[in-house]
């Protein structure tokens, strides 16, 4: 027995089975849709057909995987820990509220379901974006506990996207303030931008600020804010007629570097 072990990954609703050693590196993973083994080291075959024995249904082809690109060869390699591609939209808040679902009668609506509510609107929006070559990262941890959102890359660059639950509500936009009804002003484009100006340095690509506002009422912007787009959540599928900045190949690439863990650390 080699040790090694199946851990499950999930991208835009497709599961995949990746095979693992104790160290960590992936040997290989199953594709259930295709029906392939795919195998990412010859020599490891029988340890990984091993592991896979209680999850293989029917035939199926085991090889190398098919014509890879060297951006499919780097995602493949990453440890399952450090790929931040199976991140959910509102990870963070989804095990936040996991830990500690709070009491089960509050006389408030619990703030964080409702920025669930708003991450998971957004998420889904952009995630219908990837049939027209785009792909999005949800939940991207900064140091010091900060996240970026969501970070969509396609065709029409990078954007840094912040979902804001304003359900109902009347917004106010003047640059550097964003209002929500009666509460007070909070200088939220700051952090918006800042979001983006750290995905730009870890990347090292121009990534653009965006502020997804969720169900709003009605939304009055003062003057044209300062580097960020503010859009309402039925307006985000129009970022996928942005085109002509990013060739497919440097999408996948730069998606590649993007879901890796490490690649966050040092912003």
């Amino acid at each position: 027995m080699s040790g090694a072990r199946v851990v499950p990954a999930w991208r835009h609703g497709q599961e995949r089975l990746y095979v693992c050693l104790p160290d960590g590196r992936n040997i290989a993973w199953y594709d259930r849709d295709a029906a392939r083994v795919n195998l990412l080291a010859d020599d490891h075959r029988a340890d990984a057909l091993e592991a896979l024995g209680p999850f293989l249904t029917g035939p199926v082809t085991v090889g190398p995987p098919p014509v890879p690109t060297p951006a499919e060869l780097a995602r493949l390699s990453l440890h399952p820990d450090d790929d931040l591609a199976p991140n959910r939209p509102g990870e963070a808040h989804l095990v936040a509220l996991d830990r500690d679902p709070g009491p089960a009668h509050r006389l408030r609506p619990d703030p964080r379901r409702r920025a669930l509510a708003a991450e998971e609107a957004v998420g889904e929006a952009l995630d219908r974006l990837d049939g027209a070559g785009w792909r999005t990262l949800h939940s991207v941890p900064l140091p010091g506990g900060d996240r970026i959102h969501h970070l969509l890359i396609g065709p029409g660059g990078l954007f840094a996207v912040h979902a804001l639950y304003a359900r109902r509500q009347r917004v106010r936009v003047a640059d550097p303030l964003v209002t929500l009804g009666r509460r007070a002003p909070q200088p939220l484009l700051r952090r918006v931008r800042a979001d983006a100006d750290r995905a730009s340095h870890a990347l090292t690509a121009e990534v653009r600020a965006v502020l997804a506002l969720v169900g709003p009422a009605d939304v009055s912007v003062a003057v044209p804010p300062r580097a960020v787009r503010v859009l309402h959540d039925g307006e985000l599928a129009g970022l996928a007629r942005r085109g002509g900045v990013l060739k497919p190949a440097d999408v996948e690439a730069l998606h590649a570097m993007a879901r890796d863990r490490s690649t966050w650390t040092r912003v």
